[in-house]
């Protein structure tokens, strides 16, 4: 007879906001470790208030993909945040391990919302000081 892990369902509610974050966002945990669930990768909630915008950082060796639950966001990166890319409700998100980026709510009146899964069980975030771009 095999031995099956059982599914896990995880509400709102339970969702951790204790996991690693950068300013001016909210990353909040749904499949982590620290929830009782093993897995060989992350999953949570990633927000950004309206106005505001992260600090610049990146996730190390993981790779990032991001599907835009509501909300516009823009997504600066590069060796000096020379890049600029928007993403609305509806699009997917790669972000490759090591890049330095920064996310930003354009919207005065709404924040941007993401479902967010990375390669790694444990989230990396290595957030580096903002004058690292001018």
């Amino acid at each position: 007879m095999n031995s099956f892990s059982a599914i896990k369902i995880v509400s709102p509610a339970e969702f951790d906001p204790g996991t690693a974050q950068t300013p001016g966002s909210e990353r909040r945990a749904a499949i982590a470790p620290a929830l009782g669930i093993a897995s060989a990768m992350w999953g949570g909630l990633f927000e950004v208030e309206p106005g505001s915008r992260t600090g610049v950082h990146h996730h190390g060796e993981q790779e990032t993909i991001a599907y835009v639950l509501s909300g516009i966001c823009e997504i600066r990166w590069g060796t000096k945040g020379e890049s600029v890319a928007r993403a609305k409700a509806g699009d997917f998100i790669h972000v490759p391990a090591f890049l330095l980026h920064m996310e930003v709510n354009p919207s005065k009146l709404e924040p941007f919302r993401w479902v967010v899964v990375r390669s790694t069980a444990t989230p990396i975030v290595v957030n580096v000081p903002d004058d690292t771009w001018p």
